[in-house]
């Protein structure tokens, strides 16, 4: 839980603009994803300055999906840091987190890149 302080600090110190959990994505059979994402993944994929892809953001996931479910749940749950040294913290950064509640998120996060707009 200290590294989730430590991302919530680093978040606001960057003047974090988070979408409000109103605001995001209301995907039919995602609402655990939904939950997830709004109680610890928006603090960076709802923060362009984070480098995270943003939800929502078909072009920026494209490459990631690309990739497979496996590896982005690996990526989510082991932590990853990407080309240009942008970091995802294993869990983001919320150790409280199981294994099915992170996968959640991942799936959540590409139905809300996949939808039409």
């Amino acid at each position: 839980m200290r590294s989730m302080l430590v991302w919530t600090l680093i978040a606001a110190a960057l003047g974090a603009t988070a979408v409000r959990a109103a605001e995001a994505p209301v995907i039919d059979g995602f609402e655990r994803g939904r939950e997830v994402w709004a109680g610890t993944c928006q603090l960076c994929h709802a923060e362009p300055a984070t480098g995270a892809p943003q939800i929502g953001d078909a072009k920026a996931w494209a490459p990631r999906i690309e990739k497979g479910k496996p590896t982005l749940y690996t990526h989510a749950l082991t932590g990853f840091t990407g080309p240009l040294g942008d970091e995802m913290p294993a869990r983001g950064a919320n150790d409280d987190l199981s294994d099915e509640d992170v996968k959640a998120a991942v799936d959540y996060m590409v139905a809300a890149a996949q939808q039409k707009r």
